[in-house]
């Protein structure tokens, strides 16, 4: 009798199909924005390649920490994928910072290309070497416009006299030096408060994350700045993803591609109409000045060659560039 039960046991255990293993995927944003959008997308996907077996749920709003300490996570082993700005991997892995110098990215396609080439690729090898995490996936958000709850934003000289916040990231921080103001270094987790609170008049944001945080409860004016694209990097625990059959990191990496064709997707698709409600929710939208030319000159003198050495020199920047059909840089 004994051996009969336990050999019924068995053929139930075996007719039962195994629980899927579920990942924690750490969101900054908040919902309906670009990074929820990819992460969503990313589950779906890495359920289809794995039939099942793999599975993701996310938490939104930094519920598993700031974006810079999700990284951390990741590294350590003790986070299993986190969607951020790729500012906050900058300080990990320097070279990807080239991504965030002020005018280097011009518009989605540029950030699409980047990302997926053979820059892309580097930057990947690079960020494992450097951070301990992979990127497998890239969101796109758009264009970092700056907000302000005092006056409309048009000028550097309008900029004057605002207290603007930025992350902890040093490259925006010198962006904003060299357009004549110091401004405020603060985490992601801090800043609805404090600008609720007035502790900053205002900070630079894709329309998709204004709308996302509801920062149009507590700013009215938008100035059209396009100093950043913003891209949000899917990464994912290098730890966790090298303990993964060789099937497993191609389903995780097909995953991670499909997201990435997703969110471009998502951004073409749906930030015209964030703008649009942001305005009917009583927003005003400036555009820079002389199509934008003073931000422009200023930015790129001053702060390109402060960061040559810190991306890895001159010719990672001038790789970029000419990836992209420009230039390289002055000398």
């Amino acid at each position: 009798m004994t051996r009969l039960l336990t050999g019924t046991v068995a053929a139930l255990a075996l007719a039962l199909p195994a629980a899927a293993t579920e990942y924690r995927v750490a969101v900054g944003d908040g919902a309906g924005g670009t990074q929820e959008a990819l992460g969503k997308a990313f589950v779906a996907a890495l359920e289809e390649q794995s039939g099942g077996d793999m599975t993701a749920k996310l938490f939104l709003n930094g519920q598993l920490g700031d974006e810079q300490d999700t990284v951390t996570a990741a590294a350590t082993g003790t986070l299993d994928f986190s969607i951020l700005a790729i500012n906050n991997i900058t300080p990990f892995s320097p070279s990807v910072g080239t991504l965030t110098l002020p005018y280097v990215i011009l518009s989605q396609d540029d950030a699409e290309a980047v990302t997926q080439g053979e820059v892309g690729k580097q930057m990947v090898e690079q960020t494992i070497e450097d951070a301990g995490v992979r990127i497998i996936g890239w969101g796109y958000s758009g264009f970092r416009v700056l907000t302000n709850s005092k006056k409309p934003v048009s000028t550097v000289a309008d900029l004057q006299g605002l207290v603007v916040r930025v992350p902890k990231n040093e490259i925006m921080i010198e962006t904003y030096k060299s357009w004549g103001i110091n401004p405020t270094p603060m985490a992601w987790g801090e800043t609805f408060a404090a600008l609720q609170q007035k502790v900053v008049d205002g900070q630079d944001n894709p329309y998709m994350t204004v709308y996302a945080m509801k920062f149009d409860e507590v700013q009215k004016y938008i100035t059209n700045l396009r100093y950043i694209f913003s891209i949000e990097p899917l990464i994912v625990s290098e730890a966790l993803f090298e303990g993964l059959s060789e099937e497993q990191q191609q389903q995780v990496l097909a995953a991670g591609e499909a997201a990435t064709q997703a969110s471009a997707e998502f951004l073409r698709a749906e930030e015209a109409k964030i703008r649009d409600e942001l305005v009917s929710r009583g927003m005003e939208i400036s555009e820079p000045a002389d199509g934008e030319k003073e931000f422009i000159d200023l930015a790129t003198a001053a702060v390109w060659p402060k960061f040559y050495d810190q991306i890895g020199g001159k010719e990672v920047l001038d790789n970029v560039l000419t990836s992209l059909g420009r230039e390289p840089a002055a000398e």
